[in-house]
């Protein structure tokens, strides 16, 4: 998994590409991105599935802010994203999310 970060000129704003590996996403047809971006709506954001396997979506965020979020693979299984900037305790059960700096 790997961010990609484009921070935008003319606004206080960055486009960050957010990407699932295929080894991440074995056996998914659908993938969604759940975060405080998008207020936790386990449905909101889909990622496009690509030929070689990954899943990936492009979302503008707002500059100086940290979002935690992870993925929701066949709307049963949670994935961290590997190469996020940090992890943080997600307040439900024993686990982390993840967390994108922009």
């Amino acid at each position: 998994m790997s961010m990609k970060k484009q921070y935008l000129k003319s606004q206080a704003a960055c486009r960050v590409t957010f990407r699932l590996p295929a080894e991440a996403a074995k056996d998914a047809n659908k993938v969604n991105i759940v975060g405080d971006f998008n207020d936790w709506n386990l449905y909101a954001i889909p990622l496009k599935k690509h030929k070689d396997g990954t899943f990936s979506v492009t979302l503008k965020l707002d500059t100086d802010r940290e979002y935690q979020f992870r993925y929701l693979i066949n709307e049963a299984t949670w994935e961290n994203d590997w190469e996020a900037d940090k992890y943080v305790p997600s307040p439900y059960g024993n686990v982390e999310n993840s967390v994108v700096v922009v």
